[in-house]
C-alpha cells in the first residue's frame, strides 16, 4: 500500500489526484481509465476540501492506494472531518431542466459511475471512503 497525506486544500488537489495517477499508470490502467479514476478522485477529494471541515480549517486529507487480486485498485480518501451520511443527499433529478435542478448530489452519481465499487464508512472518528476500481469497466470489456 502506498499513500501520501497532505492538508485539505484546493492547492493540494493536483499533488493528491497526481498520486492516484501515477499509482494506477504503473500499475498497468489504460491511459482512459486513469482518467476515469482522476475523474472519481477528484469528486471526493473536492467534497473533503468543500464539505469535510467546515469549523476547523484545514486539517489533512490522507490518500492510501493498493492494488488487489484481479488487477483490481482501492483508493482510501480519509478524512477527519464531520460524518458524511450519502443517505442525507438527495439523488439529482436527472430527468429535470438544468434551471429546476437543485445542487448538489451529481458528484456522487458520478464517482459511482466512474468506479466499479464505493463504500463509505466511518471508523475511529474518521470519514473512510473506498473507491474501487477494475482495470476495465462493464462498459470498457463490451466494445
Amino acid at each position: 500500500m502506498s499513500g501520501i497525506t497532505l492538508p485539505a486544500r484546493t492547492e493540494n488537489l493536483e499533488a493528491l489526484i497526481g498520486f492516484i495517477s501515477r499509482f494506477a499508470q504503473k500499475r498497468g490502467f489504460s491511459e482512459k481509465r486513469t482518467r476515469q479514476i482522476e475523474l472519481a478522485a477528484e469528486e471526493a477529494l473536492v467534497n473533503v476540501v468543500k464539505y469535510a471541515y467546515p469549523d476547523q480549517g484545514n486539517p489533512d486529507v490522507e490518500v492510501r492506494c493498493e492494488t488487489a487480486d484481479g488487477g483490481r485498485l482501492h483508493i482510501h480518501i480519509i478524512d477527519s472531518g464531520v460524518p458524511f451520511h450519502s443517505e442525507d443527499v438527495m439523488p439529482p433529478d436527472l430527468e429535470a431542466g438544468i434551471s429546476e435542478r437543485k445542487v448538489g448530489g451529481l458528484g456522487l452519481l458520478l464517482m459511482e459511475k466512474m468506479a466499479d465499487a464505493v463504500h463509505r464508512r466511518r471508523e475511529g472518528g474518521r470519514n473512510i471512503l473506498t473507491l474501487t476500481i477494475n482495470e476495465e469497466t462493464g462498459s470498457d470489456r463490451e466494445k
